[in-house]
């Protein structure tokens, strides 16, 4: 395969990524919201009270770029640090009431760039694309696994 072809499948992919990107940065700049921001609004929607550790881990970044996002959310008073009862050297992570409301806001905003993706498949295609991202997914997370070593799974 020519990967240097305008419409190769890995540029065709490519140019998706980059427009995928745009659109979500286009949107989620409304919010003031960085594009790296929606995962760790949606790992404490579900689950408040996380360490720092915990949020790296389970979102597969490193601890000082947690740190940097946490600080940035922080001071847009989306979040709150807390100690943790049992242990004063760990602090929570929690969502305030104003970042409560931007959780709510970057889902709906992700709902919309859904369906601005994928507004014109059908069901099957769909699901056809969703397996063949996960095999995708799948294939990466072998490639990289070295990296992945002592941060969890991508199950969750």
């Amino acid at each position: 395969m020519d990967h240097q072809k305008e419409d190769s499948l890995y540029a065709v992919f490519g140019q998706v990524m980059r427009f995928h990107y745009c659109r979500m940065h286009m949107l989620l700049e409304k919010l003031g919201v960085y594009p790296g921001q929606p995962p760790l609004f949606f790992a404490l929607g579900k689950h408040e009270g996380q360490s720092q550790k915990e949020l790296a881990k389970n979102l597969y970044i490193k601890a000082a770029t947690i740190t940097v996002m946490l600080n940035r959310m922080e001071t847009g008073g989306w979040i709150e640090r807390r100690p943790d009862g049992n242990d004063k050297r760990v602090s929570r992570v929690y969502l305030t009431e104003q970042g409560l409301k931007i959780h709510h806001e970057v889902q709906e905003t992700l709902k919309n760039i859904e369906l601005d993706c994928f507004c014109n498949f059908t069901t099957e295609e769909q699901i056809l694309l969703r397996r063949l991202f996960m095999q995708m997914r799948d294939n990466l997370m072998k490639a990289c696994s070295d990296n992945f070593e002592g941060l969890g799974n991508f199950e969750e």
